[in-house]
């Protein structure tokens, strides 16, 4: 089997972005920083996110680093990520649980193809879409 699963970078709040997302999501957050495998020689880098992945009990996988301070992050709009299902009650408590301290693009809302839609950019910067399917709507993957 292959997955395919958003791998987020942040500059120094990677951290902070999977506690909330173990927060909204639940799961089992794991980490390992810049230290504990010896990745950077800058000592202020030590407790940086090198590698960290929160699973859920749904099967979601959602994985970030910070970036070193020797290597360019440009945050920017050419991504989000997009959680969509049929579980109307889990996945407005995603929304609400994400906007919280962000910004909401489009309220969670009947859109014309069926099903309730909605943005938002959360309090790190990541934009996220959420599709709750409608009656008789296709399934989204």
């Amino acid at each position: 089997m292959t997955t395919l699963n958003p791998y987020l970078s942040f500059r120094d709040s990677a951290r902070a972005a999977m506690d909330l997302y173990e927060s909204v999501f639940g799961g089992t957050l794991t980490r390992s920083t810049f230290a504990e495998f010896h990745t950077s020689d800058d000592p202020a880098e030590g407790d940086k996110i090198m590698h960290s992945a929160l699973t859920t009990d749904s099967g979601m996988v959602l994985m970030a680093a910070d970036t070193p301070n020797s290597m360019e992050l440009s945050p920017g709009s050419s991504f989000s990520v997009s959680l969509s299902g049929d579980d109307e009650a889990e996945l407005n408590g995603y929304f609400e649980k994400l906007a919280a301290g962000g910004t909401v693009l489009q309220p969670l809302a009947k859109a014309p193809w069926g099903d309730s839609f909605g943005m938002l950019v959360d309090p790190f910067g990541v934009t996220w879409l959420v599709n709750i399917a409608g009656p008789g709507s296709a399934p989204t993957e």
